[in-house]
Order: structure tokens, then sequence, then C-alpha cells
């Protein structure tokens, strides 16, 4: 049973470190991230998930190692207490780790679930049942960024419907519109290189039944990327 949910953004530039003289740029995106993840303490949940993008999706249970060395900055980070073996956190995993370092989140049990960022939205859909279908009061730390296609300079350069599949994916985050969400359109996302889109699908469905509100903490795109953060409550 999914009790709460906060919607961060995965950029690694959110560590200080690495964004190095770029860092205030996101103070606010962090600030915002900090009181999104204070809703999740305050839902006392018996478990943490930790939703993210990644090139390939697995599980990575507590006390994985990651790592912001592939970005130039000699920063480890685990999630949450312990010393798992395998495979390092990808990178949004990594930057969820931080953040609950930063937070000082350690008495949940806490895993963390990579999801491809190109996962049919059928494929989200049934992770995120398989999630709301145990007993547990669980809560959702999902990362995940809006398009990449904002502004000229952006990543993926200016493209014209950028701007409003964020306003929706805003919107729907907002008011933890679930349909919306599902309904969000696999292509568009992978033109617009919106990595936040199959996490967004697997909390939808985690949602089902739980009847929360959402309310949006943060919607900026300082380097032509949306930034959205959400918390549900």
């Amino acid at each position: 049973m999914l009790v709460a949910a906060a919607v961060c953004p995965c950029p690694p530039l959110l560590v200080p470190e690495v964004a190095a003289g770029a860092a205030p740029e996101l103070d606010a995106a962090r600030a915002a991230c900090v009181d999104a993840l204070g809703v999740l303490a305050a839902a006392r949940p018996d478990r943490l998930l930790v939703i993210g993008p990644a090139e390939q999706g697995g599980r990575h249970p507590q006390g994985t190692r990651g790592s912001f060395r592939g970005f130039g900055v000699d920063l480890d980070v685990t999630l949450g207490p312990g010393d798992a073996p395998g495979p390092e956190l990808p990178a949004s995993l990594a930057v969820a780790a931080w953040l609950l370092e930063r937070t000082g989140w350690a008495d949940v049990p806490v895993e963390g679930v990579a999801v491809a960022a190109d996962l049919p939205a059928g494929q989200c859909a049934a992770l995120g049942a398989e999630i709301r279908g145990g007993n547990d009061r669980i809560a959702l730390l999902v990362m995940g960024d809006g398009s990449a296609s904002r502004t000229l300079k952006a990543p993926g350069y200016l493209d014209d419907r950028a701007a409003p599949f964020d306003a929706e994916a805003a919107r729907a985050l907002g008011t933890a519109d679930l349909a919306a969400l599902a309904a969000l359109d696999t292509g568009l996302a992978r033109g617009l290189q919106a990595s936040g889109r199959a996490p967004w699908q697997v909390l939808a469905a985690a949602a089902e039944g739980a009847d929360l509100d959402g309310a949006l903490l943060y919607d900026e795109a300082p380097y032509g990327v949306g930034y959205l953060v959400a918390a549900w409550s």
C-alpha cells in the first residue's frame, strides 16, 4: 500500500560537488527535494522504494554503493546503511542516495529499482501494480527529469513540443492525476529525452486506490531541462 511519494529530478548537477560553480542555480530545486522527502518521512512508511531511470532495469538492495567519479568528483554514496555487493547504482539512484544521506534517512529499509528509460507503459503499469500489491506501508522516491529540449542550448536542442509536455507532466504530478501520467506519450518522451516518463508511470500505477493528494513544489528548466519536484500524501 502506497502511503506517500516524492518526485525529484535526477541530474548529477543536483549534487553541489558535481555542480561546482553552478551550484547556486539549483539551490531552490535542492530545497524543494528536501521538502518532498520530509513528506515521505512524515508518512512513517515501513519501506522506501527508490525508482529511477537507467539504461537497464534492475533491483539494487540496501547498502548498494554509487559514485560520482564518472563526473570528475571523488564522491561515493550508499543507498541506505550497509555494504551490499553487486553493480554500482545508476546515476539517478546515486543522486537519490545522496538526497537520502543529506536528509538523514537511516531507519527505514530502502531498495532501489532502476527502470529502463524506454520501458513500455504497460510494463511500467505492471511494475506499479506489483509495488502496490503488498501489505507494507510503502513510500516511493521517484527520480526523473522532464524534457531536455526547452532551449537552444539544451542537451536535446530546442523543440516546440517540450514546454507543453513538461507543463502537462507538471500539472499531472502536482494534482496526482494518475490517468494523465499513464497517458504520457512514450515516443514523444523519448524524442524529448524526458527520462522521468517511465518512473512517473510506475508511480501512477502504484498509487491506484491510494487516494493521495499531490502538490507541485518546483517547476523550472534552468539548463533547458525540465526539473519537477512534487509530493504526494
